[in-house]
């Protein structure tokens, strides 16, 4: 049956969606207007005839992305670090949550451990603590300093312990009943029904090891080894490094004259940014549609 709307309801939702529609569209203009820089002539974007439509469109930006060395090397450690990351993140938020999820009645230790991660989310020991720890480790220079720090995200392992809290307790004692242990319970009973907080701390950790750039300029002494976002963040505090970095890799001096006619560095900083949201634009939509679900059964106390 239907329920018909009153006029104020209707009123609300029209209003509602038009505000929500504006403040997409708001969000969205400045990618836009990225994708058309990075498309652009040199001449039109120094001009500043560039709003949401490229002006004598040119694929060159790419052109030149394509031949700078230090970005696919960049790139790959992005990808890197991201899937690996990924792996130690979720490993360790399964093999944390799980036994926290548990009444004190089974888990005596319960609270003791659970403030023990809460308190590493208050307080930290700070940046030059941090840096020691990981050169006196020896991974200075290693995707392992742009894992391990970070390789259990406590928020993200809080969220995925109360949504295993709000499960209902007959599945596991239906497992016991039938003979599992706790392994057998974790990934056969347990693991299969919490997909959407999975998937909600699987989307939190890609984007927050795709994202980051300090820790790779902290930890990383040499270009090559950096991350996509800390190459991008070094380029666009100093773009000129752009055309340096090719002649220093063995760029000809005539092709770099013909890319400094083409372009100039704030297409090839458009180019190079776009080019680093894609893979998040490939991610997201395959885990959006857990992500509301997750959180929010997450964050409700079992």
């Amino acid at each position: 049956m239907r329920i018909k709307k009153s006029v104020p309801r209707k009123t609300f939702l029209f209003f509602n969606s038009v505000f929500l529609l504006a403040v997409a569209f708001i969000c969205v203009l400045p990618f836009v207007n990225l994708l058309a820089v990075s498309f652009s002539s040199k001449t039109s974007v120094v001009a500043r005839q560039v709003t949401f439509w490229p002006v004598d469109f040119t694929v060159s930006a790419y052109s030149f992305i394509m031949k700078n060395s230090a970005f696919g090397k960049s790139l790959i450690v992005s990808v890197q670090r991201a899937l690996l990351g990924v792996a130690v993140n979720l490993t360790l938020i399964v093999l944390t949550a799980y036994p926290l999820s548990k009444p004190k009645e089974h888990f005596a230790g319960r609270s003791i451990y659970s403030w023990y991660y809460v308190i590493t989310i208050l307080f930290s020991g700070g940046l030059i603590p941090s840096y020691m720890i990981v050169r006196y480790t020896g991974l200075i220079n290693s995707i392992w300093a742009l894992v391990l720090p970070g390789a259990l995200p406590v928020f993200s392992m809080l969220v995925v312990m109360n949504f295993m809290r709000s499960l209902p307790v007959e599945l596991e004692e239906a497992a016991y009943i039938d003979g599992a242990n706790h392994i057998d319970t974790l990934f056969r009973v347990i693991l299969p029904v919490s997909t959407p907080a999975l998937a909600t701390v699987t989307l939190f950790s890609f984007v927050g090891h795709w994202n980051s750039w300090f820790d790779g300029i902290i930890y990383m002494n040499k270009v090559d080894s950096y991350p996509l976002q800390s190459y991008l963040q070094t380029m666009v505090v100093n773009p000129e490094a752009f055309f340096r970095n090719m002649a220093i890799t063995g760029q000809g001096s005539s092709e770099i004259m013909v890319y400094l006619s083409l372009i100039n560095a704030r297409t090839a900083n458009a180019a190079q940014l776009f080019l680093a949201t894609v893979p998040i634009l490939c991610v997201y939509p395959f885990l959006q549609r857990y992500f509301t679900t997750g959180l929010i059964l997450g964050s409700v106390k079992g």
